[in-house]
């Protein structure tokens, strides 16, 4: 009987050493813990890929359209789903739009607004669904956003007006065509421009129209502007859309060596205007490579990576004399 019960613990002794070493088992994943989705180390093993949701504000305006490019571009080279919305520059489609890709579960949205103010509420709906959220070029007024990445509008403003100065030798009669006032980067980039105009006396603004940003509108405008203004010296287009619209009436007219031209954005069009001769410069803020670093920044961010909560790319005035070295893709 003695040696029954030590025999019985020599096998106690066994299996808790064959315990130790191997799990005692021979099914090894019914002893491994279990793997939850709320586990960053767990989601990365099992994540075939990232979702991302896009909200463009518009795709009829080759800027954002170079954007989008970009966001793809980028999307692709790290091998992450996007699905893409365009709300047509209008704040409640985009409304709507971000209500759809939240029912979508993505893993983060990126927003490119079309309002600063109407879009907080749709980043106040992202932050209570638990989706972390990025934006491009204008940003939101509230909710909390995980970084945000564009270009300084006040320097594209103030780089604008330093051009006119310098070209015109500070005097002469002067064209605003602003953009969409509801965003801070229409805002900025008036603000800028109207900040170097005012410093200088003899430069006189004869006329401040709203154009929205739009091509069409901003040839109506300038159609207006002509006929009301007999003299006009310099044109600051807060966009080079609307550059380019006001270049078409302004050429119909018979006024284009009258008026030293500049835009911002350095799209393909009026890079070819300034070779041409038609345009005298723009504001380069490439919207290919913004597209590439937002998304590139949302990935770092889901990678475990600390991001940056505003980043500024550089711009840089573009005339006949750089515009042939200028790289906008890459």
């Amino acid at each position: 009987m003695k040696n029954m019960k030590f025999m019985g613990t020599i096998l106690s002794m066994t299996c808790i050493a064959t315990l130790f070493l191997t799990g005692c088992s021979t099914k090894t994943e019914s002893t491994t813990p279990a793997k939850t989705e709320t586990s960053t180390e767990i989601t990365a093993e099992i994540k075939d890929e990232y979702v991302i949701g896009l909200s463009m504000n518009t795709q009829t305006n080759p800027f954002f359209v170079d954007v989008k490019d970009g966001v793809q571009k980028a999307a692709d080279e790290q091998g992450i789903k996007l699905y893409i919305t365009d709300a047509q520059d209008d704040p409640t489609i985009q409304m709507k739009d971000i209500e759809n890709l939240i029912t979508k579960k993505p893993d983060a949205i990126i927003i490119d607004t079309c309002d600063s103010d109407a879009i907080v509420a749709s980043v106040e709906a992202c932050n209570e669904a638990g989706i972390p959220v990025f934006t491009m070029d204008r940003q939101s007024n509230g909710g909390e956003v995980i970084s945000h990445i564009g270009y300084d509008a006040i320097k594209s403003g103030k780089i604008a007006g330093q051009y006119l100065v310098d070209t015109l030798g500070a005097k002469g009669n002067i064209v605003e065509i602003q953009g969409i006032m509801g965003t801070n980067v229409a805002q900025n980039r008036s603000a800028g421009f109207n900040e170097i105009i005012s410093a200088n006396p003899d430069m006189k603004i004869v006329s401040t129209q709203v154009a929205d940003f739009d091509r069409a509108k901003a040839m109506s405008v300038m159609e207006n502007i002509l006929q009301a203004n007999s003299k006009i010296d310099g044109l600051y287009a807060a966009n080079d859309e609307m550059l380019l619209g006001a270049l078409e009436a302004i050429d119909a007219a018979g006024r284009l060596d009258e008026i030293t031209m500049i835009g911002c954005d350095a799209i393909d069009d009026t890079l070819e205007a300034i070779k041409a001769g038609k345009v005298e410069a723009t504001i380069a803020e490439p919207p290919f490579f913004l597209g590439k670093a937002i998304l590139n920044t949302a990935f770092d961010y889901l990678e475990g990576k600390t991001v940056e909560p505003s980043i500024i790319l550089d711009n840089s005035l573009v005339t006949k004399d750089n515009v042939a070295t200028l790289v906008t893709k890459e």
